[in-house]
């Protein structure tokens, strides 16, 4: 590699346990992140606030726009946290010292299903983000409470043992013995938190729980309020403040797991998170996200953007069940999503980094191509190698490059 850079190099903040270099090397004409030792970091994956604090307090400070109540940025800010700045400089106070930031997208997708997400969490319905698995739905829903409430860690996961007191409240029971019910005793959930302290509920796979613990939301969304017999007088009643608000999530596979009741479907907004259509911004994306995690993996490796783009390209092409030269292609049944592309991206770089020459090479990709593919069907897997053995193989032809080296790492596919 050729270490001088024909571009200034860019110090780009990679989460809470450090940042990347990003350089572009004029030798080989492609650009090629190296990614720095990690800062010492307290948590696995921190949230969103704490990822992103300097660029929340950055936009806190340069926010002139009208704040709904309970609110901790405006519209315009939350639609800025997470489509980005554009480029532009906050300038701001951080750490006691004045600094500037500038605020980088985090959801590659429509910006007008943002902007439509942020006005319906201002209003009185419920939002309900739909769309195929690895769409960035629930990295969504934690990026807009982050903004709109600065928790975003106040989620319910639903699967199929969710249980109403773990989404409104529980007891402690040996307080509730001693005591009776009081507010001591009560345990809340995330619902009752959220009601109580003005926060927007985040609800993850809403439809994987049982139709009777659904609408267990029915009353709050539509009311605002939440009952507890247990209590008596004033304390019976739970009021909403302002700024609580609910995000769900749901897959578009697993709608027919537990299908929503027409009740609670009537008190949620629906936006639909599509895949990423542009090939050159799903390569972006995948580039971006897994050199941020073997940077925080503390994996020190070279990742080439043409490697990157051989993985990014198979996962769009069998996703879309078609080539950029409109072959049809057998599509699989596991969703070839961008979300499972990082993650073949991370294996790759750290199989790079602990068994090879910490340069990321197609190889490493192709070897763990096999563990994404194949979830339920093990046909997926013949339509990956078909894949291999007709359009890449031509690519080699046309192409060369790369594109030969991935064909060559195929046995591994065997």
């Amino acid at each position: 590699m050729c270490s001088r850079s024909w571009l200034p190099e860019a110090t780009i903040r990679s989460g809470a346990s450090g940042y990347k270099k990003l350089t572009m090397t004029k030798a080989a004409n492609k650009p090629v992140i190296r990614t720095d030792p990690p800062r010492n970091s307290t948590y696995l994956r921190p949230p969103a606030e704490v990822v992103h604090a300097r660029e929340l307090d950055a936009l806190r400070a340069n926010d002139p726009g009208p704040t709904p109540p309970g609110w901790k940025l405006s519209p315009r800010a939350v639609r800025t946290f997470i489509a980005g700045s554009d480029g532009k400089v906050l300038k701001h106070t951080w750490n006691g010292a004045a600094t500037e930031t500038v605020i980088a997208r985090k959801f590659y997708g429509d910006d007008v299903l943002i902007e439509r997400a942020v006005i319906t969490l201002a209003g009185n319905r419920g939002l309900m983000l739909v769309g195929e698995p690895g769409t960035a739905k629930t990295m969504l829903s934690e990026l807009l409470t982050a903004a709109v409430s600065g928790v975003s860690t106040n989620t319910i996961q639903g699967t199929a043992g969710t249980t109403e007191d773990q989404i409104k409240y529980s007891w402690n029971y040996a307080l509730l013995l001693a005591e009776g019910p009081t507010q001591r005793a009560l345990v809340p959930a995330p619902l009752y938190i959220g009601m109580r302290d003005g926060l927007v509920t985040r609800f993850e796979e809403i439809t994987r729980c049982p139709p009777e613990i659904q609408d267990s939301l029915v009353s709050v969304l539509s009311d605002k309020v939440m009952m507890t017999p247990e209590f008596s007088g004033d304390e019976r009643v739970l009021l909403a403040r302002p700024g609580f608000n609910v995000i769900a999530t749901a897959n578009i596979r697993d709608r027919g797991v537990n299908e929503m009741s027409s009740a609670l479907k009537r008190r949620f907004n629906f936006e639909t998170v599509q895949p990423i259509r542009a090939l050159t911004l799903e390569v972006q994306l995948v580039m971006e996200q897994t050199t941020q995690l073997l940077g925080e993996a503390g994996a020190v490796i070279s990742v080439e953007r043409d490697v990157v783009e051989l993985l990014v390209t198979t996962f769009h092409e069998l996703r879309e069940g078609t080539t950029d030269d409109g072959k049809r292609l057998e599509r699989p049944t596991t969703p070839m999503s961008t979300a499972e592309a990082v993650s073949v991206g991370l294996a790759a770089g750290l199989d790079a980094y602990y068994y090879g020459d910490q340069t990321l090479n197609p190889g490493h990709i192709v070897r763990h191509l096999s563990g994404a593919v194949i979830k339920d069907n093990p046909d997926d897997l013949k339509r990956l190698r078909h894949y291999f053995d007709t359009v890449v193989q031509q690519r080699v032809l046309q192409k060369g490059g790369a594109w030969a080296e991935y064909y060559k790492a195929r046995k591994w596919l065997d």
